[in-house]
């Protein structure tokens, strides 16, 4: 009985609607934060400055191009490896702009710190589906 349960559970997580799945929801965050951000730039605007970035319009206009770009490039195949390594990276670097526990104490440390390492699961995430596709020999034709 264990067996044949396995055998089904092995055979439905290698099903091709999993995998889309899954970076469906590794895409999530970003493809709401783009679209909110696209819808009120204003406000994309003002997070840009609230951590010191500037000039707020520009980068919060790439901002949203790479949220959304990357994610469309990972749901779709379309150089799959580069969309994913370019959220890696930005989600390493947005990392350590605003969430830098380091300086801060009490509560505040705390849910910093938690933000900080989810963020770096994240990173890993993206990275590792990068390294996946290009394991696969991905030259973005897909």
């Amino acid at each position: 009985m264990r067996a044949a349960y396995v055998a089904t559970s092995s055979t439905a997580l290698r099903s091709p609607w999993i995998g889309r799945v899954c970076l469906l929801l590794l895409c999530a965050a970003y493809l709401q934060g783009g679209i909110n951000k696209l819808t009120d730039f204003s406000s994309a605007i003002a997070e840009m400055q609230h951590f010191g970035l500037a000039p707020a319009a520009p980068l919060a206009a790439l901002v949203i191009v790479l949220e959304l770009g990357a994610s469309a490039a990972i749901l779709t195949g379309y150089y799959r490896w580069l969309g994913a390594g370019f959220l890696g990276v930005f989600t390493l670097m947005a990392t350590f702009v605003a969430n830098r526990f380091w300086e801060m104490g009490g509560q505040e440390r705390f849910m910093a710190a938690n933000s900080f390492f989810e963020h770096l699961g994240l990173t890993g995430a993206f990275l590792l589906v990068a390294w996946l596709d290009l394991q696969k020999g991905s030259n973005g034709t897909r």
